[in-house]
């Protein structure tokens, strides 16, 4: 009988910590369900932007209006002129939402001005194995600049924030690691006075030089689903623990 009421604090501390470690693993799979749709329903939102045809550009006075959550990926259409302006290199080592990029290379960023005198960055497409070849990208970009206005198609993006491992631009080669359309045209003079530049700016889907270089294109969706897989993994564990506990009480009863 003393034996019996030593162990009685033993299998209530452990029935405890077990019921816990069921409750945290349990709610690590629902919570990887819930992720699971929400990843569905971000798949469809995006893939039917991508789909849609082209809009007319927002007018300057709704651009304080756009936000990512409800314009990044729309696909838009305009006229404009490409300015005789410094471009800016964005460097990737490939592309999660281009299927036919992959790196080493640099995205070309280009202004273009609008008719009424405001920009738009445009991002006109991938050049690859640049290394970074401050030369190599100005040859590829030097044919877009014709003083002429032309017709655009692409889906706008908004600027994406440097994380804490970014390396900083290198203001020689004009080279960034993030995709800070506003940061290159304060740094390379892109915004003119009594001007605007546009909140977002436009990955070019068409239309794309004679020699594909830079590469512009159609944008897809390919977002990791990986949310079943990590759901079933916790629930295995809650299912473990429990296991566990029944071995050791079973063991403990007949000791």
């Amino acid at each position: 009988m003393t034996g019996l009421s030593s162990r009685r604090p033993a299998v209530a501390g452990f029935a405890i910590f077990t019921l816990l470690m069921v409750a945290v693993f349990a709610g690590l799979g629902i919570w990887q369900l819930q992720r699971r749709v929400e990843k569905h329903a971000l798949i469809a939102m995006l893939n039917e932007r991508l789909a849609a045809a082209p809009e007319a550009l927002p007018a300057q006075a709704q651009w304080n209006t756009l936000t990512p959550a409800k314009d990044e990926f729309r696909r838009v259409s305009f006229t404009a002129t490409y300015a005789p302006l410094p471009d800016a290199m964005v460097y990737s080592a490939g592309s999660a939402v281009r299927e036919d990029v992959s790196g080493p290379g640099t995205w070309a960023f280009l202004p273009a001005r609008l008719a009424d005198g405001n920009t738009i960055v445009v991002n006109t497409g991938f050049v690859q194995n640049t290394m970074q070849d401050r030369a190599q990208q100005d040859r590829a970009v030097r044919r877009l600049i014709t003083g002429d206005p032309v017709q655009l198609t692409g889906y706008m993006r908004f600027p994406e924030s440097a994380g804490t491992l970014t390396p900083p631009e290198n203001m020689a080669k004009r080279l960034w690691f993030n995709r800070d359309h506003l940061a290159m045209a304060r740094a390379l003079g892109w915004d003119e006075v009594g001007k605007a530049v546009a909140p977002f700016y436009v990955d070019l889907e068409t239309p794309a030089p004679e020699n594909g270089i830079p590469k512009p294109g159609p944008l897809s969706v390919h977002l990791k689903d990986d949310h079943l897989q990590y759901a079933i993994t916790w629930f295995t564990l809650a299912f473990a623990v429990v296991i566990a506990f029944g071995v050791w009480w079973r063991a403990q009863r007949h000791a």
